[in-house]
């Protein structure tokens, strides 16, 4: 009987199961993904101020800048677990689907036309820019488009809506669909050089300025709103809601807020925080 007990116990003690209580477990996953808008990647502000969310945290946030129509396309598929993006009409369909839940504005910037030095359309210093796209169509002066469903590229669009143009007739002409983000835009429109619309975080970032200049701005509907929407648990319940809530939280509290406003390029804020009073 001893030696049966004692053959057991070797057993036992060798086996995997007698250390697994040994072995530590996997650390817990604080990764999320963050899909967002190119502007408040392209501007450096994601860069700025996410250590500072992970040194308080310890979740680590990897971030997809995308348009805004693909950013929520993305987390609609679950490939992200919550959004910072700008488009107001874009972000009302993904709550009324059922894919998000408490969007919270941010900040605000605001957009602006730039164009190039010699001014084709004869812009430069107005502050409507319905009647710069009716100029800048009238002259059949370059313009590019981002084309890329972003929140920038839906404001163009409902722009020359509202001028009762159709763009697109001069496509492969004066105006030029890229299909890229506002980098690109702003790249191509100083290669040409051509007018487009850009969000002001991005161009105060924008190194290539050299052959073009802000013609439009301080037009209220040229206002840019950045909104933060978490994902609905009833519809994503795989995401990691909970850890994305700590994001959502933090971006729309003080410390969130403050390191907001406190980041600048060449002295200027690119970017107003406005959680206390959205836009």
């Amino acid at each position: 009987m001893r030696r049966s007990w004692l053959g057991f116990a070797a057993v036992l003690f060798f086996s995997p199961l007698a250390h697994a209580a040994d072995t530590p477990a996997p650390a817990a996953d604080k990764t999320i993904v963050l899909a967002s808008t190119t502007s408040v990647d392209n501007s450096g502000l994601l860069g700025a101020i996410l250590p500072q969310f992970t040194k308080a945290t310890g979740i680590t946030v990897h971030v997809l800048a995308l348009g805004t129509g693909q950013a929520l396309d993305t987390a609609r598929r679950g490939d992200a677990d919550i959004v910072l993006v700008h488009d107001p009409e874009a972000e009302q369909k993904f709550l009324d689907d059922g894919n998000g839940i408490n969007r919270k504005q941010i900040a605000w910037n605001d957009f602006i036309i730039v164009g190039p030095k010699d001014d084709p359309a004869h812009i430069e210093g107005g502050h409507d820019a319905k009647a710069a796209f009716t100029s800048i169509a009238g002259n059949h002066a370059a313009f590019v488009s981002r084309g890329d469903k972003s929140g920038t590229n839906a404001l163009e669009l409902r722009l020359w809506k509202a001028t009762g143009i159709d763009p697109k007739s001069g496509a492969g002409t004066w105006y030029r669909d890229i299909g890229g983000g506002m980098g690109a835009a702003l790249n191509a429109a100083a290669a040409m050089p051509a007018y487009t619309l850009s969000d002001r975080g991005t161009w105060i970032s924008f190194k290539n300025k050299a052959p073009l200049r802000i013609m439009i701005e301080g037009d209220p509907a040229l206002l840019n709103r950045y909104d933060v929407i978490e994902l609905n648990p009833k519809t994503h319940a795989a995401a990691k809601l909970t850890l994305a809530h700590q994001l959502w939280a933090w971006l729309s509290t003080d410390p969130g807020q403050q390191a907001i406003g406190a980041y600048r390029l060449g002295g200027e804020e690119l970017f107003h925080p406005s959680a206390a009073n959205p836009k």
